[in-house]
């Protein structure tokens, strides 16, 4: 009897190997090569490489009409908000996140509010049909609409799409799929890699928007080659701690509309509400202001919202510890430097540790301001003013440089009730702002010397 061929698989780029070695030749990612079953020639039928759209003549670009997509909304304003507006016919979606977090919760609300406008199937390879009602019926949902199918063989799946005919259809999940046509197991590289173009294909040629649920590795990246990333239009993370009730939705990528976009949740009884005023959550309550707190204006994707970063600043001895919750810990370290060289506010003997209060993660340059003068409030044991925020990107040479869309951020707190704000001189408004009293600032040094001064 012939022995079994085995080959490696690259679990981030899909690439394949005859043997194992410690990078992958296609990436250059280091440790990502899995054992799999060698699929033979030909694996996979005659239409495995069809175009994943029907074929088109040649056109010259300035001749094809250019429409705008219609949008269906879903009926959850946050997640039409991270969509773009909502759903687009054709369009494939990815989610993933932690196991528990809320994902098929938000679908299944999604889905019944969408079934009274559309057609819709509700595939579930994880739980049975009555695990899936009762779900339902906990979230107060009526399903008389909602087509249910359990089911995790990609050909029987297909077969029920072109039967059914759903203009939107969630798979939950696309780990748990197999083909017929290919003998590794379901959640391999190959399987999630087929099931997936296979059902892309299905969702282009068809006009059916497709919702794809993905796993996550403990890395929290979604489990499975990274070109599942690269197929489908857009990609969706759920972020939160599950000792939290609220959740966060952000896009990664959206071929339909702008990425970085979040949508807020909150986890109640009846499922998945969403958030209208977010930048409450991200705000402590305290009743009088604390030394080492203050408020910094974000950007996230066309949403501005306020939210607290605290810093503790304690004797560390010989050896400090730098650690920072939610912000980058390589940018506190250079932060301390440009604090020290251009403004004399040494910590070289103090542990440093900073947080951002609601679990939010904050990527943008343009903390670095609140940062700071939330480490100084802290070092000196003198909290800042009532009512005040602070924004800007802090440069190596000391230097506060402007943040993106300035405006917007002001009328934001202006809005919410803040009284002063410290911002680069390039961001101050042309225009006087009911309420708000800006300080412009130039360089770091001026922005600590007029702290000094509230």
């Amino acid at each position: 009897m012939a022995k079994e061929k085995s080959e490696y698989t690259c679990s981030d780029c899909g690439g394949v190997s005859a043997k194992w070695l410690g990078k992958c030749p296609a990436c250059g990612a280091w440790n990502t090569l899995v054992e799999g079953r060698a699929e033979p020639a030909g694996a996979g039928g005659k239409n495995r490489y069809q175009s994943l759209a029907k074929s088109q003549p040649v056109a010259t670009l300035s001749e094809i009409v250019a429409t705008d997509f219609e949008r269906t909304p879903t009926g959850q304003e946050e997640l039409d908000r991270v969509l773009g507006g909502g759903i687009v016919a054709g369009g494939v979606v990815l989610i993933g996140g932690d196991p528990g977090i809320g994902k098929s919760t938000l679908l299944l609300q999604a889905i019944d509010d969408l079934s009274h406008k559309l057609p819709v199937l509700y595939v579930t390879g994880e739980e049975s049909g009555a695990q899936i009602a009762m779900r339902s019926r906990r979230l107060g949902l009526t399903g008389t609409r909602v087509r249910v199918l359990a089911e995790i063989s990609l050909e029987k799946i297909l077969a029920t799409l072109e039967a059914e005919q759903p203009a939107f259809c969630v798979i939950d999940s696309i780990q748990t799929l197999y083909s017929e046509h290919l003998s590794s197991a379901p959640g391999s590289v190959a399987q999630v890699r087929e099931c997936a173009a296979q059902l892309t294909r299905r969702a282009k040629s068809s006009g059916c928007a497709i919702v794809l649920v993905g796993h996550v590795t403990k890395e929290g990246a979604i489990a499975g080659p990274r070109v599942l990333e690269h197929i489908v239009d857009t990609v969706l993370y759920f972020e939160g701690d599950t000792h939290s009730s609220f959740r966060l939705v952000r896009a990664i990528k959206n071929r339909f509309g702008a990425v970085n976009e979040i949508g807020v949740f909150a986890m109640t009884e009846k499922g998945l509400k969403g958030v209208a005023n977010p930048s409450a959550i991200f705000l402590s309550t305290h009743g009088d202001p604390v030394p080492g707190s203050c408020v910094l204006v974000t950007l996230e994707g066309t949403r501005p919202l306020l939210v607290e970063l605290q810093a503790l600043v304690d004797a560390g001895g010989p050896s400090p510890r730098r650690l920072s919750v939610g912000l980058d810990k390589d940018r506190l370290a250079m932060l301390l430097a440009v604090l020290h060289r251009h403004a004399g506010v040494a910590t070289n003997d103090q542990d440093v540790f900073i947080n951002a209060v609601g679990g939010v993660r904050i990527s943008e340059p343009a903390a670095d301001l609140a940062v700071l003068l939330a480490i100084q409030s802290s070092l000196r044991g003198k909290a800042l003013p009532r009512g005040f925020i602070a924004f800007g990107e802090i440069g190596l040479a000391g230097e506060v440089r402007p943040a993106p869309r300035g405006q917007e951020r002001l009328k934001e707190a202006a809005k919410l009730g803040f009284t002063v704000a410290v911002v680069p001189k390039a961001n101050a408004p042309k225009k006087p702002i009911d309420g708000l009293t800006v300080h412009a600032v130039e360089r770091i040094e001026d922005a600590m010397d007029l702290v000094r001064g509230l």
